[in-house]
Order: C-alpha cells, then structure tokens, then sequence
C-alpha cells in the first residue's frame, strides 16, 4: 500500500476549474468562505442529526475498538479523541449494515435541489482518502492531490489553509457539496511510522488496489488506532475559525 501511494505522488493532474475564479480576488474570497462557512454548519446539523440516530452503544464500541474504552468505561487522555469513534459510527459500518449518515439519510427530510439536500448527499458518498498538499487556491482554501487517481482537487478549509505546508500529505474523509471539497472532520497527518502501523493491523488491505483498500472501514479505524496511540491529540489542537472549528497539525 505504501509503494502504491508513493506511485501514485509521481502522477499529476490540472485543477480542477472553478466558476469562483474572477477579477477581483478579494471579492470572491468572500464569496467563496461565506459559501463553504454556510455549507460547513448545515454539515454539523446534519452531523448531530446522525448522531442522534445512532443506536445507543454505537460510539463505544467504536471507542473499544480504537482502545478508547474497556468495557462500558471510557479511557481518553483528552475529550477530543472521542472525534475519532465518532466519525467512524457515522461514517462506517459493518457489511449489511447501514452507516449512521446512511441510516439518517434515509429518513432526513430535505427539500430538493436545497443546500440541506445537497450537503447531505456529498456526507453520503464521502470517502477516505490520501491527499497531498500541493499549493493554495488562487480563491480560497488548498489544491490538494489525492492518492488513488492522482487528481487535483479543490479543498475547503480555513483551519487547514492557516497551518497545513506544501507536500505535507494527509489521511482524511472527504465529500464535495459544491465545487469544492471539505473534510469530515478528523484529519491524521500521514506519518511514515502510522502508516506502517495501520498496515500491520490490516495486512490483508495490503494486498488491494489503494483506492479499495482505502474505502474499507477496516484500514480507517486501523489508521486511528495507531495514531491515538502515537499520541496525535498531543499533536493536534483545534483552530477556531468563523462558524467552524477545524482540526490542524501543531
């Protein structure tokens, strides 16, 4: 899998266009950051709305399996990496079984062609994935390059932007409700050490294509164990921003 990402560093691609590029860059950034604050808080709606939706124990299984908890009691150093079960109950699920976002999904209510349905159907095909951090966007936000096809995508995200440097490659979930992409919260800074870590706990991933390997649930939830353990809360911290507050590398 580590040979299959470097591979994949080696590919470029052009950027994606994008109808926010205008003559008046100040102008548009706004533009731009009121758009993605907007669609930043109808995504946290949603997201405690799936929360709710959750069965009951579902967050501290998750915990159990990322050694947050043992038993019904938690075991955290600090409060925010409880962000990481969570993530994986909304996000994930076992084969035959609905993903917490899935199952709210199904029953939320949002008028079409909304900014609420349109939100929510991005949250219901996010994916994991590799980015590499390639540049700002002339707009807003970053050009990142993702690690299954190479492509160059748009990346909203103002704790990011503020903090994250060129080639610095990240581990995140990704979904675009607009022209551009957001994270779905939780971002791993891709160490060579958790890396190797997470592969060692799913050994058999290693023998998928990246892109596959990279959509069971398996290899996120592997990813996160290791790097709780390799101390990333003591790494990481959260930036307030407008209307947001986005996870940064220290």
């Amino acid at each position: 899998m580590h040979c299959l990402w470097e591979a994949h560093l080696g590919h470029t691609a052009p950027a994606r266009a994008s109808d926010f590029d205008a003559t008046d860059p100040v102008l548009t950034r706004q533009v731009a950051l009121a758009r993605y604050r907007r669609l930043r808080a109808i995504s946290r709606a949603h997201n405690s709305a799936a929360m709710e939706r959750l069965p009951r124990d579902a967050v501290l299984r998750q915990a159990r399996r990322l050694g947050l908890a043992h038993g019904r009691a938690l075991v955290l150093d600090d409060m925010d990496e409880l962000f990481y079960a969570c993530d994986l109950a909304i996000y994930t699920a076992a084969p035959d079984h609905l993903s917490g976002i899935e199952r709210y999904g199904r029953a939320a209510r949002a008028a079409p062609e909304s900014d609420e349905a349109q939100v929510l159907a991005a949250m219901r095909r996010a994916r994991f994935t590799f980015l590499q951090i390639e540049r700002r966007h002339p707009v807003a936000g970053l050009i990142a390059r993702e690690a299954t096809q190479g492509d160059e995508v748009w990346l909203m995200d103002e704790g990011l932007e503020a903090s994250a440097w060129s080639n610095s490659v990240i581990a995140t979930r990704i979904y675009a409700p607009d022209e551009f992409y957001m994270t779905a919260g939780i971002i791993v800074p891709l160490e060579p050490e958790i890396l190797a870590g997470a592969v060692v706990l799913v050994p058999f991933l290693d023998r998928k294509p990246l892109a596959e390997a990279l959509q069971d649930r398996r290899f996120a939830e592997a990813l996160y164990r290791v790097a709780l353990a390799n101390g990333i809360s003591d790494r990481t911290c959260y930036l307030e921003t407008p209307d947001d507050a986005s996870r940064l590398t220290a």
